[in-house]
């Protein structure tokens, strides 16, 4: 590692195959905690690069615990993390949203290290199950519209890492590696990113990766429309930006989508909205998200995906997505 630390402290760049070697070496338990720590600060102290994010990618799925979800055709709505903005659970909610309007869903999350309450918090919270079984996730998917794939669980040769992300607290490579390595390999995919060089990496692994996809950046570094000013969005086949005018929606402010001060009040945030009970800022940010993600399964306008948004929480039907999913869980 010695060499890999001199490296990085000289802002050189790593092969795809010493990052690759890096993951590895951590999964093996070759390296104690405090090197960890060293690499994982050291590593965002300087520009990533395309080769680095391919390499880490590719050793993380090649390590991970795999399941077959294909016959569903899913989306994963999935974002970095990582803008230090202390949003509520948008992408999590948007996931319901997205299954009310009968695009299946499968969600990779985990819980909250550089926030105060992750995808995995609030969910856990509400009481969902969180299993690697194939038969309950199909299960899931079949009756509730979504599953949710908990990252600990189809990773666990990152176990060695979880405990010293903790205790940093800050972001890492690993919120850039999150909506990369969903473990069902997903056709289609909706991810929110903390910068714009990331956004154009995501878009080039992408392209490669044959995927149906956006990637969402707001100009004021929400890793999501954020609705408080314009979003840059990659797809497949086009650039474009979104803001409120987009939606036919107000503009508003960052202090109309932050987030809960703690897990509880984080998960009331969740079921006020989820029961159409929310703010009119909370609810718009929130069909705009799934909105993306519905236009992007089916190849349609994003004010169409809006409108079916908005249609799922006012029919009740992602709530009962997710009345269903608890249900599944209580089994």
């Amino acid at each position: 590692m010695k060499d890999i630390f001199n490296k990085l402290i000289n802002h050189d760049r790593l092969t795809k195959n010493e990052a690759y070697d890096v993951i590895i070496n951590i999964a093996e338990g070759k390296l104690n905690d405090s090197q960890i720590a060293s690499f994982l600060t050291i590593f965002m102290m300087r520009r990533v690069n395309l080769e680095e994010i391919e390499g880490f990618k590719n050793a993380l799925l090649d390590l991970c615990i795999s399941i077959d979800l294909s016959e569903f055709n899913t989306i994963d709505l999935c974002g970095t993390g990582g803008d230090g903005k202390n949003t509520f659970n948008i992408s999590t909610l948007s996931s319901f949203v997205t299954a009310g309007a009968d695009i299946k869903v499968s969600k990779h999350g985990n819980y909250g290290v550089s926030s105060g309450c992750g995808s995995s918090n609030v969910l856990e919270k509400l009481g969902i199950h969180f299993s690697n079984d194939e038969s309950f996730l199909k299960n899931c998917l079949d009756k509730a519209g979504i599953c949710i794939l908990h990252a600990p669980l189809f990773h666990p040769a990152m176990k060695n890492v979880g405990p010293v992300r903790k205790q940093l607290g800050l972001k890492t490579f690993f919120n850039m590696l999150g909506p990369l390595v969903n473990p069902s390999f997903p056709r289609n995919q909706l991810t929110g990113v903390f910068n714009l060089e990331l956004a154009r990496i995501y878009n080039y692994l992408f392209q490669k990766g044959n995927k149906n996809y956006t990637i969402l950046y707001s100009l004021d570094g929400y890793d999501e429309i954020s609705l408080t000013t314009n979003t840059k969005a990659f797809t497949h086949n086009n650039e474009m930006i979104l803001n409120s005018d987009s939606f036919r929606v107000p503009k508003i402010n960052h202090e109309q989508i932050q987030g809960g001060e703690d897990i509880i009040s984080s998960a009331n945030i969740f079921m006020n909205v989820i029961q159409n009970k929310g703010t009119e800022a909370q609810q718009n940010v929130v069909c705009a998200n799934a909105g993306i993600a519905i236009s992007t399964a089916l190849d349609i306008d994003p004010m169409d995906g809006f409108l079916m948004a908005r249609e799922s929480i006012l029919s009740g039907k992602a709530l009962e997505s997710l009345k269903i999913l608890q249900n599944l869980s209580s089994k």
